[in-house]
């Protein structure tokens, strides 16, 4: 396929992230196409000239709201801007077709739609990836890769300083009943410290809260916080760190696309169709779907196991 190809897709950093493999495999079948992404900048600058597209559109925009509406009038720009691509393929939620159908009045000839809604039968890679299959794209590898940049690697040359490469913790997620309980989180790091490990703590704007309760139960100074940093910076930090300790959360895909060795608790959602399936990812799942039954003796004993494996 020559010429422009188009992937919108909405969501959160994980979801994003686990469409990878399906952006890649377009990448790999049309070399030379230009792919671009509709979706949101912040968090699909982590594909922009690194490997996957060449482009990105803010996907919010009230001109896009129009095309959620049988019967709207098509903004000029965004209908010519659509129109110009050789291949759309939408994973926003569109259960009545009102997207698809005013594409298709902008003139798009060629439309894929996968629904962003994941469901409980294979992993959620693979799922994104099915709507290839109609241009004869099989998804091999689920796995997601970033790819970051010289400058993404410059970045964050100041967070891995030291005489070893730290661990990186992420002790939240974008849902309590995914968290495993603060106070444990804090006795573990305390334990990390006492041992004299380096340590990172990450998170983002919907870690805050959490993010101070640990921080004023932990001494100042041994503990380094990387907080609320362009994703392609977090990223390339997380793949210089020597292990990723964390939840099911899109910085915890993000640590595995970064080749990072993942130790991560997982409590309601099933890490069968949600943890990334990148090697050297290792899960501790809550026997009852309810972290809280994560003692901190298991999470400590998984822990020791994964340092054990340090080499």
């Amino acid at each position: 396929m020559a010429g422009r190809i188009l992937v919108i897709r909405g969501g959160a950093i994980g979801d994003f992230i686990l469409t990878l493999p399906a952006i890649g495999l377009l990448r790999e079948a049309f070399p030379a196409a230009e792919i671009e992404i509709l979706g949101y900048r912040h968090i699909v600058q982590l594909a922009v000239d690194r490997h996957y597209a060449t482009g990105a559109r803010e996907i919010e925009s009230a001109a896009l709201a129009g095309f959620f509406n049988p019967k709207a009038d098509l903004d000029p720009a965004l209908t010519a801007y659509f129109a110009g691509f050789h291949q759309v393929i939408s994973y926003l939620f569109d259960p009545d077709e009102f997207f698809a159908g005013n594409l298709r009045r902008a003139g798009v000839r060629n439309l894929l739609t996968g629904s962003p809604k994941i469901a409980d039968h294979a992993p959620a890679a693979r799922q994104l990836a099915a709507p290839l299959e109609q241009l004869a794209l099989f998804l091999e590898d689920p796995a997601a890769r970033f790819y970051p940049k010289a400058a993404d690697s410059a970045a964050a040359a100041p967070w891995l300083h030291g005489s070893r490469p730290p661990i990186a913790l992420h002790p939240g997620s974008g849902g309590e009943r995914k968290n495993w309980p603060l106070d444990r989180w804090t006795t573990l790091i305390r334990e990390l410290l006492a041992r004299g490990e380096n340590l990172l703590i990450v998170g983002g704007e919907s870690d805050t809260s959490r993010l101070d309760r640990l921080r004023a139960d932990l001494p100042a100074g041994p503990v380094r916080w990387a907080e609320h940093l362009p994703l392609p910076t977090l990223g390339a930090i997380l793949g210089g760190c020597r292990l990723f300790l964390g939840h099911d959360s899109g910085i915890s895909h993000l640590a595995a696309a970064a080749g990072t060795r993942c130790g991560l608790l997982f409590g309601p959602t099933d890490p069968e169709i949600w943890a990334p399936a990148n090697p050297g990812v290792r899960v501790l799942r809550a026997p009852g779907g309810d972290l809280a039954d994560i003692t901190l003796d298991s999470g400590r004993a998984f822990a020791d196991e994964l340092l054990a494996e340090d080499v």
